[in-house]
């Protein structure tokens, strides 16, 4: 059995956390076959506890027929072959407890895979005690689906099972079926699933697609999406047609409310925390509901800043619109500007420029500094940008059907390079299940372990100045009017204290009248910022391409 959990007085440990993605398959490979593992991630860890992370979130490693890598479980308690064993898990669990870092593991409650047994129990007749936990439906006189929903992963939502002659609800691939929600009897077993790796002592769980736990029990038709309806942040690309709807009755249905409150009140009883994932092309109100104070989930993310668009008003918007709805239900956010389902942030918002550690940098301090939580995805810390996969060796069934305009989520799931070694960089002494990059060999951990200038090194740096700025991490967030391409907000405590942070986002420097009274803060790792006395006694703030300014009022300054 597991370590014992890390001391529990700081049971708000999760405000204003730094938690830091894994992605099991691409992380560390122990044994040469290739793919990434649990001993593999044990044997790492101290590089990731070197960053002053808060925590780590493990993506699935469950047992699955890897359709979609992981997010097909098959069996919730069990560690698929390919990661290693409970053993293993266990070992790993105890090494970052260790370490001072918490466990976060994904739960993949909305559906599971068609191998797992439940499933198989449920399709086998219309009369067996599982036939209700999966969404089962009629077909149409014509024997069309019973409805218009469609996947996210393209086509529809429906697929015929010949032994019952009905169609099941798949909001994912064909071999991701939909539980039941509306069926006591599934939230009671999905429960002792999670109740099973509390007891085993982790920290905390990433629940995914959490809004999709629910469909409309009357199956109503969604309505298409007109431009009034479509949000500024979809889940999709426009080229899929799962953006021509509006998904009003697939998903962030009202009923899903008790079943979170319920599972709160099982994480409560173990300490543990819960972040979920909220696709919904309205996020803010649903991530508001979704983490009431004390009632349901202790923190939420949406797909918010993982877009494409990344000028300062559209970031301005999105921020203010979930601190807004967080502000009714005293809830909490989390922010991600990169994970496994994106292309990683370094090429997404380079404007298809050549790379550049000066954005990169600018990014972090971005996230780092956002009212809420942070999650970095594994080799954000280096600067990697997105790779490219060839459609020959392309592995992900998203990417394979929207091929070409989409290329899928390879390219942000490749092997972590821990030395600048060709071909694969310290990640396996195999085969790779997908390539090394090769652009990121130069930018390998241990490469730039050993750079001061590095954006690892700062990456370090930045972490650890963060950790002695409260403000940065519970405090609250205005904005303040500034002319394009700058983005100005304060950070503030309950009383007079506060934090200016400014961010150029042009390619050129940019210069603004420095707000009154306001010094740097000492001991930042930021340097593209300097203060220009004018002949009339005003002060500007010039900051470099790219550059980063925090100041609080001069008889505040701190270190």
């Amino acid at each position: 059995m597991a370590s014992s959990k890390t001391d529990g007085s700081d049971s708000e440990w999760w405000r204003g956390a730094v938690i830091y993605q894994i992605y099991p398959r691409s992380f560390m490979d122990s044994d040469g076959d290739g793919i990434g593992d649990l001993p593999g991630i044990t044997s790492r860890l101290e590089h990731v506890a070197s960053l002053g992370v808060d925590a780590i979130w493990v993506s699935p490693f469950f047992r699955s027929p890897m359709k979609d890598f992981g997010y097909d479980v098959s069996d919730y308690r069990a560690v698929d072959p390919l990661f290693g064993t409970l053993a293993d898990f266990d070992a790993m669990l105890a090494r970052m407890h260790e370490l001072g870092l918490k466990l976060i593991i994904d739960q993949v409650l909305s559906h599971t895979s068609d191998r797992h047994a439940w499933f198989a129990e449920s399709r086998s007749s219309r009369d067996n005690p599982k036939a209700d936990w999966y969404v089962w439906a009629d077909p149409k006189p014509d024997g069309t689906p019973p409805n218009n929903w469609l996947s996210v992963f393209g086509g529809p939502a429906w697929q015929w099972d010949s032994r019952r002659r009905q169609y099941y609800l798949h909001s994912f691939l064909s071999e991701q079926p939909d539980l039941n929600f509306h069926c006591a009897e599934v939230q009671e077993a999905l429960l002792g699933e999670v109740r099973f790796w509390c007891e085993r002592g982790v920290d905390g769980f990433r629940f995914d697609a959490c809004n999709h736990q629910f469909h409309d029990a009357l199956l109503r038709d969604n309505p298409p999406a007109t431009p009034a309806s479509i949000g500024e942040v979809s889940t999709v690309r426009a080229d899929n047609p799962y953006a021509m709807q509006q998904h009003l009755y697939d998903k962030s249905q009202h009923e899903n409310l008790a079943f979170l409150e319920g599972l709160r009140r099982l994480l409560d009883e173990y300490g543990a925390v819960a972040l979920g994932e909220v696709g919904d092309e309205n996020a803010p109100p649903v991530m508001a509901q979704y983490t009431e104070l004390g009632k349901r989930l202790h923190l939420a993310y949406s797909f918010s800043l993982l877009t494409a668009d990344h000028s300062p008003a559209h970031l301005r918007h999105q921020v203010e619109a979930l601190d807004s709805a967080l502000a009714l239900t005293g809830g909490w956010g989390c922010w991600a500007v990169s994970n496994h389902d994106v292309p990683r942030v370094a090429t997404r918002w380079s404007d298809g420029g050549a790379p550049d550690t000066r954005r990169d940098r600018l990014w972090l301090a971005l996230l780092l500094s956002l009212r809420g939580s942070a999650s970095i995805y594994q080799g954000e810390e280096l600067g990697l940008p997105e790779a490219e996969v060839p459609f020959e060796l392309l592995q992900d069934p998203y990417g394979r059907a929207f091929w070409p305009e989409f290329k899928g989520r390879d390219g942000c799931r490749t092997p972590m390079p821990w030395t600048g070694e060709a071909p694969n960089g310290g990640f396996t002494t195999g085969t790779p299940w997908l390539p090394m990059y090769g652009p990121h060999l130069p930018l390998a951990v241990e490469r730039q372990d050993a750079d001061p200038g590095s954006m690892l090194a700062f990456s370090r740096a930045l972490l650890s100045w963060r950790r002695t700025q409260p403000l940065l991490r519970t405090g609250g967030i205005r904005f303040v009017d500034a002319p394009e391409p700058l983005l100005h907000f304060e950070r503030h405590g309950d009383g007079a204290s506060s934090m200016q942070a400014i961010f150029n986002f042009g390619c050129e420097p940019a210069s603004m009248p420095l707000p009154h009274g306001i010094a740097p803060v000492v001991g930042q790792p930021l340097a593209e910022t300097s203060v220009i006395h004018t002949s009339d006694g005003e002060r500007m703030l010039r900051l470099a391409p790219y550059g980063v300014f925090f100041g609080v009022p001069a008889d505040e300054e701190r270190s």
